[in-house]
């Protein structure tokens, strides 16, 4: 086993509880370590199905779901539902009069820092482009 990570630095390192990681080895969510007890270790993999477990919990799928998908049937995760009471964080940048980006960090995938990068980004080329357009704009 290449990495080898002992049950509390597995968890240390996906922030799931103890507990929760075993319960998913129970229910063959995570595959089981090599060795038993104290000296159980886990390795690159369960790491990787935890992080996935930890993704598609957070976008509201099932452990079923979650289960077919680790199995690889069909990967195509469904958008979670708009319902009453879903709270959403949402970034909107206003580029120019006329022009915003909605940039929904969560679903996105991005840190905040990334979504400031990428923010600054847009803004940058959104400049340049400015900057090459002729001066006199028909309206």
């Amino acid at each position: 086993m290449e990495n080898a990570y002992q049950l509390s630095e597995l968890c240390a390192l996906v922030d799931v509880p103890v507990r929760t990681v075993r319960y998913y080895v129970q229910q063959g969510l995570v595959d089981r370590p090599d060795g038993e007890t104290r000296a159980a270790r886990y390795g690159t993999k369960q790491l990787e199905q935890l992080q996935l477990i930890k993704k598609w919990t957070a976008a509201g799928l099932s452990l079923d779901r979650i289960r077919e998908l680790l199995q690889g049937q069909d990967l195509n995760v469904p958008e979670r539902p708009n319902r009453r009471g879903r709270l959403e964080v949402v970034t909107r940048l206003t580029i120019d009069d006329g022009v915003e980006l909605v940039i929904e960090p969560s679903r996105a995938g991005l840190t905040p820092e990334q979504v400031r990068t990428f923010s600054r980004s847009v803004m940058s080329l959104f400049d340049e482009l400015r900057a090459q357009a002729p001066t006199s704009q028909p309206k």
